[in-house]
């Protein structure tokens, strides 16, 4: 999963061996003092978070795996 938008990580929803289905929120990002949902592109099993809480991202850096 990748970000969408630059931002900050602000709340993680899942955690790594979760089952998330397709457009599960998986994270929140914050930008702008706007939250934005992140969510899952398919069905699957968490196998890696890449980012903590208070990361900063930009667009396109990977956030997660799924598997």
């Amino acid at each position: 999963v990748k970000a969408a938008l630059a931002g900050n990580v602000f709340k993680l929803l899942v955690a790594v061996g979760d089952r998330v289905q397709s457009g599960q929120a998986v994270l929140v990002l914050e930008a702008m003092k706007m939250e934005t949902d992140i969510s899952a592109p398919r069905d699957g099993t968490v196998t890696a978070i890449d980012v903590a809480v208070g990361d900063s991202v930009s667009v396109g850096d990977v956030l997660l795996s799924i598997g």
